[in-house]
């Protein structure tokens, strides 16, 4: 028996190691491969630990080549590991990857599961056939996802012809026909527009608080880890930099805050010493301060004493600018 406390996946020391044939200059040398090749290894994960509770949205960030796709991979029961142990949902994904894929899915901005020439009806009551969900139950389960991801005017045309945005909705639907407990979601939201974008994260919310599904998301949009996830953990070069709270992540790293004031009038803004102007107009100046309360409370006295003011906003800088501190 568990409880909502029990970790559903469990990574630890978890390796994955490539070998790479080694590519050689001269002539003599690539004949000389060609019978003796020469390998080098290459560590894409290096010894991560990290664990996962149901219901959990977790951010798996990190540049291009950091090792999320490959831990993904891993976790789904595509790659093999090189070493160390894994659980998800107490099972070994290669072990018992027909078994897993029942429970989970996933979801690749980059590869389609869906058929091209089906209409996009044809291909969920297809997936619900092979996941073998009863006639009954796929029935009013298409229903209520047809619904909350508004595509009834979708399901009756060919995939080929559905755009970017509205294929990716399909995909999620198809992701979600069974029930999974954990879904694992890689740049959902490549080459979408802005209204898309914001349309999938609340759907994926949605899902979440509902149904309690474990979200898994890698992304390079910001915005999606923020609207979307309430922990981060940072890989790079295989290695995690840093697991925790989105909000201790800005709390412990934010060098610096952006303050915009509008004016009431024209008056000429003259920065104090540790103020860096960003922008400046007619009333309007953006700069940003050290992030001490030394320095706030400065600003607040200068700009409440010496100006007549409209309006002012304080804020952080983005998550990616934070991010950039590990790297």
């Amino acid at each position: 028996m568990t409880n909502k406390d029990t970790p559903i996946i469990q990574a630890k020391n978890l390796q994955k190691t490539f070998k790479v044939e080694v590519k050689q200059s001269g002539f003599l040398q690539r004949m000389k491969s060609l019978f003796h090749p020469t390998y080098k290894e290459i560590k894409a994960v290096d010894g991560i630990n990290f664990e996962i509770k149901r219901g959990e949205k977790i951010a798996f960030i990190g540049p291009n080549g950091a090792g999320k796709s490959t831990t993904i991979k891993m976790l789904t029961g595509i790659l093999t590991r090189s070493g160390g142990a894994l659980e998800v949902l107490w099972m070994d994904p290669c072990k018992q990857r027909k078994k897993l894929i029942y429970k989970i899915s996933a979801v690749f901005g980059q590869t389609s599961r869906l058929w091209y020439h089906l209409t996009a009806k044809d291909t969920f009551k297809l997936m619900g056939q092979l996941f073998g969900v009863p006639k009954k139950e796929l029935e009013e389960r298409l229903d209520h996802l047809i619904s909350t991801f508004e595509i009834e005017e979708l399901i009756n045309t060919p995939i080929r012809k559905l755009s970017l945005g509205q294929r990716m909705r399909c995909e999620i639907v198809a992701s979600l026909i069974h029930k999974p407990e954990i879904i694992f979601l890689d740049e959902p939201t490549i080459w979408l527009d802005i209204i898309a974008k914001q349309k999938l994260r609340e759907i994926i919310n949605e899902i979440n608080k509902k149904e309690k599904t474990t979200i898994f998301l890698t992304s390079h949009d910001l915005w999606d880890i923020e609207q979307v996830c309430d922990r981060a953990i940072i890989i790079n070069h295989g290695e995690i930099l840093y697991d925790g709270s989105l909000l201790n992540l800005r709390k412990n790293y934010i060098k610096k805050k952006i303050i915009k004031v509008k004016l009431a009038n024209t008056t000429t803004f003259k920065p104090l010493p540790f103020m860096k102007i960003v922008k400046q107009e007619m009333d309007f100046v953006k700069f940003e301060i050290p992030n001490t309360k030394e320095n706030l409370q400065k600003t607040f006295e200068e700009i409440t004493n010496t100006y007549d003011v409209d309006d002012i906003e304080i804020k952080d800088p983005a998550i990616e600018e934070i991010i950039k501190e590990f790297y």
